[in-house]
């Protein structure tokens, strides 16, 4: 599985450790990745999604999963995202029609 936001996009960074002798030795930043089960309105189901805490905080702050998804251009959306995304349009759809 790897290290990346399925929202955000956000993965690993590269860089140094530098010692007081400055010697220069190379590792990895990790992002602060959770393993976290969001709740679809739409789909009336839990969504489970790896995302970054930053991530997190963003779909809460714009309403929840299927708000969020849904004001986000796809061209800004990872893959895993616009896969959901099409998912609750889809049912979004049917369900208009079978009330029309």
């Amino acid at each position: 599985m790897s290290r990346r936001c399925q929202i955000t996009g956000k993965g690993v960074l590269t860089g140094n450790n530098v010692s007081h002798a400055n010697n220069k030795t190379r590792r990895r930043f990790l992002p602060n990745l959770q393993e976290i089960t969001l709740l679809s309105d739409t789909l009336q189901t839990g969504v489970r999604l790896r995302l970054s805490t930053q991530g997190i905080r963003t779909v809460e702050h714009n309403g929840g999963l299927d708000a969020f998804l849904l004001s986000t251009p796809n061209r800004k959306l990872p893959a895993e995202a616009q896969i959901i995304k099409r998912r609750i349009r889809r049912v979004m759809e049917n369900r208009a029609e079978k009330s029309a």
